[in-house]
């Protein structure tokens, strides 16, 4: 059993919600995901000025928004003129999250999250590997970000982890610790929430494990058989990975 703790992986010196280095992660070969290149949150779109600078300051070239275009638009983001800053709107979210009449979230009344993971991998994989290949070309720090830095965000990171080598157990720890991060910032949102949505705000361990569970039966575990199928190339996969795990 692996003793892999994901609070190491807080970033608690930024405002940004859960927010977290993808480094430390153990990979199979006793190696460990590289440090300081990727990190995960949730959306900054409640920074104030100073906290926007300390991003910025803390290394974060490039910012990568997953979050669905009517998001952006209604919510903003603080990167996205920055000059500073290369920024990348890549919605893997067709429709808005907000609206509950939307055909995603009618559909989450009666289905985990971890099914939806399933539809952003078979009906959003040529996105997902656009962010991918933002990962593999970016140079300093990039951050990648969702609403709550959990589902949509929680799909890249697991991609990351798969392709690195982590073991089912930590991809999927270190995906359910999102509700413990977010349980203050959430509370509010829950407590407004129809009980048949609840689970949308929370991390349950079974939607990564219908995700993992996906990736074996559809690509026989192999998450670089995804990504080539969604246009990668193996030059472009063998880089990622050594990005990831710190070789070049």
């Amino acid at each position: 059993m692996s003793d892999f703790n994901p609070s190491t992986q807080l970033i608690g010196e930024l405002a940004l919600i859960n927010c977290r280095d993808l480094g430390g992660m153990p990979l199979s070969g006793g190696r460990t995901f590289r440090k300081g290149i990727f990190i995960r949150s949730g959306s900054p779109e409640w920074l104030n000025h100073n906290e926007f600078l300390a991003v910025k300051k803390y290394g974060v070239t490039t910012v990568v928004d997953l979050r669905a275009t009517a998001e952006l638009e209604e919510f903003g983001n603080p990167f996205k003129d920055d000059p500073d800053t290369d920024f990348f709107s890549i919605p893997l979210f067709v429709g808005n999250p907000n609206d509950l009449n939307d055909k995603t979230m009618d559909y989450l009344r009666t289905h985990h999250l971890g099914d939806y993971y399933v539809i952003i991998m078979e009906e959003l994989g040529n996105q997902v590997c656009q962010v991918l290949r933002v990962l593999l070309n970016s140079q300093g720090i990039t951050l990648f970000h969702c609403a709550h830095g959990k589902d949509r965000t929680g799909v890249i990171a697991a991609c990351l982890y798969l392709l690195a080598k982590a073991s089912r157990e930590d991809i999927i720890n270190n995906y359910k610790v999102s509700f413990d991060y977010l349980g203050h910032f959430l509370d509010p949102l829950m407590a407004r929430t129809s009980d048949d949505m609840k689970h949308t705000l929370r991390s349950d361990a079974i939607n990564m494990e219908i995700f993992l569970n996906y990736i074996d039966s559809k690509w026989n575990g192999d998450i670089r058989l995804f990504m080539k199928s969604n246009g990668m190339t193996d030059v472009e996969i063998g880089s990622l990975y050594s990005k990831c795990i710190g070789e070049s």
